[in-house]
This record gives structure tokens, C-alpha cells and sequence, in this order.
């Protein structure tokens, strides 16, 4: 390998370590049979997994994050999914500003967000509920859904709905047979972001969860104030492998999507 080649390569090897090693660090600690945070450890377990999976307020957390981030994905999908094809479907200048409002979450800073969801929710007692969260995360949620489906849309041949349109399917027809087994991928994909954005959520926990609706990473925060020890090192991990697969999912449906389409294009 020439050095033309040789040193950009080594520069994203060494960004890529710096970025990854903190990670690693995570992880290894988690191994810790320390009673706290030392590294590197002096010796490996299971110790702090088997703390955590014991311990009740952990588990409590980790279902319910599980619970508000399974209810996000079906409301922010369905919403998601309906907005993006009612947008695509809107003149020009209208989309455009449309788009730009309904993706707004992903430029507000989340701080700002959850103090305008605090004050609007604390008026209708959704404080310390899991509804108010679920509903909070919906709207972090949507704009990915929206940007995950529109890309799909933007593949689609409008001519295949106007051909079922036009033997005689009904616009409700058309959407559930035609465009949406057609938009199937990206639904998908929005979906796993969808579930990723709440299930990581702890800005917007911490103004809404109070004590009755404390989620996994409200609970991981606590930890980290009151009560630093390497179980949060485990619960770390096992975020971080979870979060992995489903953007590892995510690609492989992209990819697979990616190939479908070259090969009905060389066909």
C-alpha cells in the first residue's frame, strides 16, 4: 500500500479507536469484580449482570422503557408513515414548509422540547405518567419515521398506483396492496429508529417521568448520581449491544432493499 493511501487510512483507523474506545472501556467494566469503578479491573464476572437482572427498581425501568418504546413505534409508524404520504402528495411550496415543521424536532434542542412539553403536559396531569412520555417520544420520534418513508416514496413509480386506480381499487385499497408493501422497507427502518430514539431518551425522562414512570435511562442517571458502581457499566453494555443490533438490522433492510431494486432494474 502506497503512503498516498496508507496515511488517510490510518487517520480513520485512529478517529475510529478514539471514538470506539470509550465504549470498550464500558465494557470491560462491566466484567468488574470491583465493588466500584477501577480500571483496569482486578478480576472478571458476571457480578454486576447478575446485580442488575436482580434487582427489581432496575428491571422495573428496563420493561418500562420497553413498554414506552413499543407504544412509540406504533403511534410514531402509523403517524409516520401517513404523514409521509399525504406530504409527497402536496404542491411544491406547501411540502416544502410542511416538511420542514414536521422535522423541526430534529433541530430544536431535545432541552428546549422538554421544557415546552413539561409546561404543556403538567396542565393535563401527564407528569409522571408513561402516557405523557409515550406521547412526548412520539413526537421526537415521527420526523424519522417521515424521513425513513419519504425516501422510500421517492423510489416508487407513481404510475403503479394510478394503474390500480384506474382498474378500479379504491384509494384505501391502493394504499394497503400497492404502496404500502411498496414503502415496506422503509416503514421498517423507521420503525427500529423509532423504537432506538425512545428506548435512549433521557432528556425529555427527566422533566416527565417524576417517580411513578422512571424509565432505563432515567434510572441509569439516578445511578450516576446517587449511587456510581459498575452495574451501570453492565446496563451500559447491554444498551449498547441492543442499540447495535437494531441499527444493524436497519442497514441489512436497506441493503436488501438497495439490491432488490438493482436487480429489478438489470431484469
Amino acid at each position: 500500500m502506497s503512503a498516498v493511501r496508507f496515511v488517510p487510512s490510518l487517520i480513520v483507523a485512529l478517529i475510529l479507536l478514539f471514538l470506539a474506545l470509550p465504549i470498550v472501556v464500558v465494557f470491560v467494566l462491566s466484567f468488574s469484580s470491583a465493588a466500584y469503578l477501577t480500571f483496569p479491573p482486578p478480576a472478571f464476572g458476571f457480578r454486576w449482570y447478575k446485580a442488575y437482572f436482580g434487582d427489581s427498581d432496575w428491571l422495573d425501568a428496563t420493561w418500562l422503557s420497553l413498554w414506552v418504546a413499543a407504544a412509540v413505534v406504533a403511534l410514531s409508524t402509523t403517524l409516520g408513515t401517513l404523514a409521509a404520504i399525504g406530504i409527497v402528495r402536496l404542491p411544491r411550496p406547501i411540502r416544502i414548509f410542511t416538511t420542514a415543521l414536521v422535522l423541526s424536532p430534529l433541530v430544536v434542542p431535545g432541552i428546549v422540547i422538554a421544557i415546552g412539553v413539561y409546561y404543556a403536559f403538567s396542565r393535563y396531569g401527564l407528569v409522571g405518567s408513561s402516557m405523557g412520555i409515550v406521547l412526548a417520544h412520539t413526537c421526537l420520534a415521527v420526523p424519522f419515521v417521515v424521513t425513513s418513508v419519504s425516501a422510500s416514496l421517492a423510489a416508487i413509480d407513481p404510475k403503479l398506483e394510478h394503474a390500480a386506480l384506474s382498474l378500479g381499487a379504491t384509494p384505501g385499497a391502493t394504499l394497503w396492496q400497492v404502496t404500502l408493501p411498496l414503502i415496506r422497507p422503509g416503514v421498517l427502518v423507521g420503525a427500529l429508529f423509532a423504537f432506538i430514539t425512545s428506548f435512549d431518551e433521557v432528556i425529555i425522562a427527566l422533566f416527565l417521568s417524576g417517580s411513578g414512570a422512571v424509565t432505563l435511562p432515567r434510572r441509569m442517571w439516578d445511578d450516576l448520581r446517587f449511587q456510581l458502581n459498575p452495574t451501570i457499566a453492565a446496563v451500559s453494555t447491554l444498551t449498547i449491544i441492543l442499540t447495535a443490533l437494531l441499527l444493524a438490522i436497519a442497514h441489512l433492510i436497506r441493503r436488501r432493499t438497495e439490491q432488490l431494486k438493482n436487480e429489478k432494474g438489470d431484469a
